[in-house]
């Protein structure tokens, strides 16, 4: 459960949409008694407030985040980038900040420029959204047993009693900290998270093509086309960011499944396909020990 400490005693999260709903709600419900100041529309803070996700609301990034100990940008990635620079002018020496943003070099880099060391940045990404957004589907258990990977902009920084007590916080709400440099984290994210968005979108929309040209009845469609086409409801405001700031990544990412899928075409008629099959069963079984 978090508790009052000399560095978050009053928490600024700009953006309340799932992620940032979701903290505030997370952190109300493992009883953080200090201040949570919430930054978004005039009508998304009246339904953060009545939900008490915040106690308190602004309209503008820069008298939300005024005096707090930690500013939570949980903002799409674009707008992440934006909002660095002028956070410099408000912000306490003193201050964490951190992001949700499922790219992270970019995002990093521009904290380095803006901030130098003060205040400290820390790079974030809870591996635990959904394919619906907004703060209507914010959910207090969103983190819960969720990898929740953080980017320090050098390794020195993990010795910065700040950024000990984030992570604890982020244990405090049930997730998992896993930290990795912001190169890595974007490649590896190319494959495990933006390569299985990009592949559920595009047989959606090839399904979509082919149902309104030729008799192709969704009422045939099975539990396994249902599962790999759940992620295509994820709203493509928050991708267009995610593309655009890991294109290399995930364009080598999207030509080896090229060649993997030419690979499945090839052989379909003989024994190398089992191959696959195989391998494929094997990671799986990979994932269901991964605790």
């Amino acid at each position: 459960m978090p508790t009052q400490n000399s560095f978050f005693n009053r928490i600024s999260i700009i953006g309340l949409g799932l992620m940032g709903g979701s903290w505030g709600l997370a952190l109300k419900k493992h009883g953080f008694s200090g201040a949570l100041v919430g930054c978004d529309r005039p009508e998304v803070l009246s339904r953060a407030l009545a939900a008490r996700a915040i106690d308190e609301g602004a309209e503008d990034p820069a008298e939300a985040a005024r005096n707090a100990d930690l500013v939570i940008l949980a903002a799409p990635v674009g707008a992440i980038l934006d909002l660095l620079p002028p956070l410099k002018r408000v912000l306490s020496p003193r201050a964490l900040v951190t992001d949700v943003g499922s790219t992270k070099r970019l995002i990093c880099e521009r904290a380095r420029e803006a901030f130098g060391d003060a205040p400290l940045f820390l790079g974030g990404h809870p591996l635990a959204g959904k394919e619906l957004s907004g703060f209507e589907n914010a959910d207090p258990a969103l983190f819960e047993n969720a990898r929740y990977a953080l980017t320090p902009l050098s390794p020195d920084h993990l010795a910065d009693q700040r950024v000990k007590a984030f992570s604890g916080l982020v244990e405090a709400v049930g997730g998992r900290p896993f930290l990795s440099d912001a190169s890595h984290h974007d490649r590896a994210v190319a494959y495990l998270s933006h390569l299985p968005q990009l592949l559920s979108t595009a047989l959606s929309s090839l399904i979509a093509e082919q149902s309104s040209e030729d008799f192709l009845p969704l009422e045939l469609a099975g539990a396994g086309f249902r599962d790999v086409t759940r992620i295509a409801e994820s709203p493509y405001a928050v991708w267009r960011d995610i593309c655009l700031t890991n294109i290399e990544n995930i364009q080598s990412a999207l030509e080896l499944l090229i060649e993997k899928l030419e690979a499945v075409k090839l052989h379909l008629s003989d024994r190398e396909l089992e191959r696959e099959f195989k391998q494929a069963l094997r990671l799986r079984e990979r994932l269901r020990k991964l605790k």
